[in-house]
């Protein structure tokens, strides 16, 4: 079949599923990773970043040159560019600081303009990336603001094409489904869709610690003591976001700057996925649930590696870096091992 497209939009899913045989050859049953840097802008956000603007665009939210205006990590901000290149948008992305500067320079490359404000702030700050973000909504005409936190369109765009997909790649075999945990977009649509299928699928979400979102679901409390500085990007939140629906969620797991960063670099090294700081968050999770011997020989897991490692060059990548955060030990993996000729860039 020929594999033809009017504009690059039309590339976003159909992601391939991939078996993973040595970082989890520990845990019983399979594990196979949804690997969503195939997506054309290398993460699992494109899918809701076209999702929310198309949504957008029929409701009238947003009219021919208008604004597109995002506070983002990162990877919704490339979807959004993405669309915007092909829609005729302009588009301005909020970045925390903590940000790698890959992700930065890949938005300016793709004509967005670029706000970088500071991360050790409460998201009511006015210095804020949400509310820089909502200031300049409120200052620019012919704008539209997604924010994809409480934009249910984005579980609305994994519940339309990510869950399906999952459910017909497992032949529907799928027993446990594990994910990271941002805006709660990706686990919340996906779970639905999942859960409707069978009520059997176990649920699990992967936290930050100094992040409220574990927490929350297990209390219905939002505890600002649980909110401190942490390194994972995209993962986790200081806030709540309402597009996480936490009744699919059945529980959360919380995981290490470092474990996490350590499994990103297992998962290039091990499995020629280079992948990036959330997807080493995942397997890090994955791996204290089988300390819980929550899996047996019958499980069928699936999780989700969001983006591409091309994106953390400067972080999990570098050596440099991880030195400097103190996460080298006897164990290190030394980033030339990586064979190059299997990164999909």
């Amino acid at each position: 079949m020929k594999r033809v497209y009017d504009n690059i939009l039309g590339t976003i899913g159909d992601t391939p599923m991939v078996r993973l045989n040595n970082i989890a050859k520990d845990i019983p049953g399979e594990v196979w990773a949804k690997v969503e840097y195939f997506n054309p802008g290398h993460s699992t956000k494109d899918r809701m970043a076209l999702q929310m603007l198309e949504d957008a665009e029929k409701e009238g939210k947003i009219k021919p040159g208008g604004t597109i205006i995002e506070c983002t990590s990162g990877n919704t901000g490339m979807g959004l560019a993405l669309a915007a290149c092909v829609k005729g948008y302009k588009l301005i992305c909020t970045l925390s600081d903590k940000q790698s500067k890959e992700k930065m320079d890949i938005l300016k490359a793709m004509g967005a303009e670029v706000r970088v404000c500071p991360t050790n702030v409460g998201p009511e700050h006015p210095e804020s990336y949400y509310s820089v973000a909502t200031k300049l909504a409120n200052e620019i005409p012919n704008s539209f603001y997604p924010f994809q936190y409480d934009n249910l369109s984005n579980r609305k765009a994994h519940y339309l094409s990510t869950g399906p997909e999952i459910w017909d790649q497992t032949d529907g075999k799928i027993t446990h489904f594990v994910s990271g945990v941002g805006t709660g977009g990706t686990i919340s649509g996906i779970a639905r869709y999942l859960k409707e299928q069978s009520s059997e699928v176990t649920i699990i979400g992967i936290d930050a610690y100094g992040s409220v979102l574990k927490k929350y679901h297990e209390t219905k409390e939002f505890d600002k003591g649980e909110i401190y500085p942490y390194r994972i990007e995209g993962l986790g939140k200081n806030l709540i976001p309402s597009a996480t629906d936490f009744d699919q969620i059945d529980r959360f797991v919380k995981v290490t700057d470092e474990g996490s960063a350590h499994a990103a670099r297992e998962i290039a090294s091990n499995e020629g996925l280079f992948v990036g700081y959330t997807s080493g968050a995942t397997i890090e999770g994955l791996k204290i649930l089988n300390k819980e011997e929550v899996f047996d020989k019958d499980s069928v897991v699936v999780v989700v590696f969001p983006d591409h490692g091309s994106r953390y060059m400067s972080k999990v990548y570098s050596d440099k870096w991880m030195e400097q955060q103190g996460f080298f030990d006897n164990k290190k993996t030394d980033v030339s091992e990586i064979n190059l000729s299997l990164i999909h860039i």
